[in-house]
């Protein structure tokens, strides 16, 4: 069974930083898209910042230039740091991994989640 486990989340001021990371398990992340997804209560979940297998990266406009997404394939954990928090980027942050080439960002087409982990930036 694969697993995702994701860490790093907290409370933070607006204009900080959090690095989350994503430990994988059960899969060779290196072969899988893997992406970062947010919800908060209310709304459809939303993709924030994808990695294809390539290493080929894409951002949500919101994030661009503000986050980055990496994935180190040697310990198969995926990372995103987020830099110039706002607190619009409150939410549930969920690692997420689908097998293939494509990354699309539409959550309903991951086969793969972590349990999340909470993001809180305050004004």
């Amino acid at each position: 069974q694969v697993q995702l486990v994701e860490s790093g989340g907290g409370s933070v001021q607006a204009g900080g930083s959090l690095r989350l990371s994503c430990a994988a398990s059960r899969f060779t992340a290196s072969t899988y898209c893997m992406g970062w997804f947010r919800q908060t209560p209310g709304k459809e979940r939303e993709g924030v910042a994808l990695i294809a297998r390539a290493g080929t990266t894409s951002y949500a406009n919101s994030v661009k230039g503000r986050f980055i997404i990496s994935k180190d394939n040697a310990k198969n954990t995926l990372y995103l740091q987020m830099n110039s928090l706002k607190p619009e980027d409150t939410a549930m942050y969920y690692c997420a991994a689908r097998p293939g080439d494509s990354c699309p960002y539409y959550w309903e087409r991951y086969d793969y989640w972590g349990q999340g982990t909470q993001v809180t930036v305050s004004s």
